[in-house]
């Protein structure tokens, strides 16, 4: 595939929220493209699949594109995600030098990025990817509510 938008970047990180979502998963989507727009990896949360509390959408694109690249560092990447990322994977993104982070949806009670803790406004975050919103952010807000309402 070609150099995505990304409108097309966040749509798919989208499905891949309503295809966790659809495993029983909690519906997190991500998207990580290189540089020149190309896609590295996408996924969904996989924390129950793999009884692995890191197993979060974010996480597990990062990993995957780190052995792609054959590198840690994922210099000039773009991240979309349908959920504002938590304090751990802002803190992966972080240090994998993630150049710029794109999600839908705010997550006031998990969020990290414009709630919580706001960890690239910190001292001791040494990088900080340029921050976007994009997508159906109703749209994702609404999976979510819908699962955790199933749940209840």
């Amino acid at each position: 595939m070609g150099s995505m938008t990304d409108a097309e970047a966040i749509a798919l990180a989208l499905e891949e929220a309503k295809s966790a979502g659809n495993r029983g998963e909690v519906p997190v989507g991500a998207v990580l493209l290189a540089a020149d727009g190309a896609l590295l990896a996408r996924d969904g949360n996989r924390i129950v699949e793999r009884r692995d509390a890191t197993a979060h959408a974010e996480m597990l694109v990062l990993r995957a594109a780190g052995a792609v690249l054959g590198n840690e560092r994922l210099t000039g990447t773009q991240l979309f995600v349908s959920l504002e990322p938590c304090a751990m994977c802002a803190g992966a993104m972080s240090l994998a030098r993630v150049a710029r982070l794109v999600f839908a949806a705010e997550d006031e009670k998990g969020g990290a990025v414009l709630h919580g803790p706001r960890f690239f406004e910190q001292a001791t975050c040494h990088h900080r990817p340029a921050v976007a919103r994009a997508g159906d952010a109703a749209g994702a807000g609404a999976m979510l509510k819908e699962f955790f309402k199933a749940r209840r």
